[in-house]
């Protein structure tokens, strides 16, 4: 089993770069971890209370299971992996069932802050993206799929993204193997990616 951590600030084309390695590869041959499954649940908390959590800093994520499930698929047993929803803050009563293959690509934006999780990581990628390129591509997404105005957008990018992802997120970009500039954009990139899982593979 090969074990990929995919990692990169928030917008910055982490999911194009994984649905294109699993395009690539051959079928059901991979797995996916996300990083956002495992936020702790917060559920309990007053409407006002969860507009503050900072969902960018490492401590909103359980690393414990995350790292627990990995060794579980690594063991060749399946698991069954979170389902978080933003609106409410909480974990929802299903699960999604993740099955062992021979890749494992772990996603998320701070999964290379959490040593024991970086320890699991056979191969580390970190995309990278422009600033500016991220945030119009979190503006969209906020606006979407979490029902944010764009006023609350960019008071949270000022409030947590930026700050965090110059604090925990950009610096481990030293612990890459491989950094994919322009995100999901990179095309000779991701192909000389996938032809080095292809060659550990076998």
């Amino acid at each position: 089993m090969l074990v990929i951590g995919i990692a990169g600030g928030s917008g910055s084309g982490k999911t194009t770069v994984v649905r294109r390695i699993v395009e690539i590869l051959p079928p059901d041959s991979v797995s996916i971890i996300s990083q956002d499954a495992y936020y702790k649940d917060n559920g309990h908390l007053s409407p006002e209370e969860r507009a503050k959590i900072n969902f960018d800093h490492p401590s909103s994520i359980e690393f414990s299971l995350m790292a627990k499930h990995l060794d579980e698929l690594s063991k060749g047993h399946a698991i069954d992996m979170p389902v978080y929803s933003y609106l409410t803050c909480a974990r929802q009563t299903e699960t999604i069932p993740v099955e062992p293959r021979k890749v494992i690509i772990v996603e998320g934006i701070l999964i290379m802050t959490d040593p024991c999780i970086r320890s699991r990581l056979n191969i580390k990628v970190f995309v990278d993206a422009d600033a500016d390129d991220r945030l119009m591509r979190i503006i969209r997404r906020d606006l979407i799929e979490r029902g944010r105005t764009y006023d609350m957008v960019l008071d949270h990018y000022e409030q947590f993204v930026k700050p965090m992802h110059l604090q925990f997120i950009e610096p481990t970009k030293r612990y890459a193997d491989i950094i994919v500039p322009q995100g999901g954009e990179n095309t000779v990139a991701i192909d000389i990616l996938a032809s080095r899982i292809h060659m550990k593979l076998g």
